[in-house]
């Protein structure tokens, strides 16, 4: 796979996560009790064995730039390939429908012209899910494509701020709307694309920077070679609190587990090492992930919680994502809420949000 480049995406936000990313990138979201979201993407690049990849670099960068350091974790600390952060638009930073600005990719023209790589992966940061690039690139060379866009069959809500794809009986795109249409084939925000085809793209839309890549892959569907590649595993997306908290909620699920976290590709992150998590005499913990450093002492049940978290005895938390270095005092009550982290929740506080509207508490707040 030397001869395949990754491009990720990270440029983009969206309001619907409230506080959450209010001082951090969407990309750099803490999931699932230890991870960050653009653990996954770079993951994906660094089982396909792609050795050199460029991340297109929010704004707001301190967070992200701090988890990812050198790329040690992801095997990309080297004298050749490697991480390169590309520096990003400070344009459509609050839009998440706009993934793949033009702009982003025209001022990193050189990162495309310089690689060595005939095929280019390129990734958004907010989707869920554990896919191996290298059949696909061989059905993309195979097939003849100059792109190949990857979905998953499922049903979305019309309002998802989802690209779903018409496909024809060949597996050729012939349509990209953002309002699904019968069976949803849902574009999971990944393509592969022939690096020639990408620069073609670059120079025949230089003049109209504000537009989104795949813009200009749905106005050149009836010249340009768009095939379809069906992804059949687990996928979630994120995009708004109810996404949020049903992706982490769906990760109690074992079958879910067991598609997402496969013993040979791994999903890899930042290490951060803790003692195990400690169950005092009145905790009871209930189908929860619990991370390590966790002291325990009251009821736990549907939650995720993450490291260095303190739930005080006589503490009921449900349905719930509790964020690291949180301190929950005595009888407090949870329920569908979101902790960001460092927050400090005084004893006997009781708050009750619901499924599809969850409360969220800011990051170091103190009530």
């Amino acid at each position: 796979m030397k001869d395949i480049m990754g491009i990720i995406c990270t440029n983009y936000n969206d309001d619907d996560l409230n506080q959450l990313t209010e001082d951090r990138a969407l990309a750099s979201l803490p999931f699932g009790g230890r991870y960050r979201l653009v653990d996954f993407p770079l993951s994906n690049m660094k089982n396909s064995d792609i050795r050199t990849v460029g991340i297109i670099m929010p704004y707001m960068y301190r967070s992200l730039m701090d988890h990812l350091g050198g790329g040690k974790e992801w095997n990309q600390y080297r004298k050749v390939g490697g991480f390169f952060f590309l520096p990003g638009s400070i344009y459509g930073l609050k839009t998440a429908r706009s993934k793949f600005l033009l702009r982003d990719f025209i001022s990193n023209r050189p990162f495309v012209t310089r690689g060595s790589g005939d095929l280019i992966v390129i990734s958004g940061s907010n989707k869920i899910f554990n896919i191996d690039y290298r059949s696909i690139a061989r059905e993309h060379e195979a097939s003849g494509a100059d792109v190949t866009l990857i979905y998953k069959r499922s049903y979305i809500p019309a309002d998802s701020g989802e690209l779903f794809l018409d496909i024809n009986d060949f597996g050729r795109v012939s349509n990209i709307m953002h309002e699904p249409d019968g069976d949803a084939c849902c574009f999971l925000d990944t393509l592969i694309i022939n690096r020639e085809m990408l620069l073609n793209y670059l120079n025949w839309y230089e003049a109209l920077t504000y537009l989104d890549l795949m813009d200009t892959i749905a106005e050149t569907l009836s010249t340009v070679k768009v095939f379809a590649y069906e992804f059949d595993g687990y996928a979630g997306s994120i995009n708004s609190l109810k996404t949020y908290m049903n992706c982490s909620i769906d990760l109690l699920d074992e079958n879910v587990r067991d598609e997402l976290f496969i013993p040979e590709r791994q999903i890899s992150t930042k290490a951060q090492d803790s003692a195990p998590a400690k169950y005092l005499p009145h905790a009871h913990v209930r189908n929860s992930i619990i991370s390590s450093g966790c002291i325990i002492d009251g009821d736990v049940e549907d939650c995720i919680i993450f490291r260095d978290v303190i739930i005080e005895r006589g503490a009921s938390i449900k349905n719930s994502v509790i964020m690291a270095h949180t301190v929950i005092g005595e009888n407090v009550c949870l329920e569908n809420v979101i902790s960001d982290k460092y927050v400090h929740i005084q004893p006997g506080v009781k708050l009750f949000g619901s499924c599809d509207n969850p409360i969220t508490i800011e990051k170091r707040s103190n009530i």
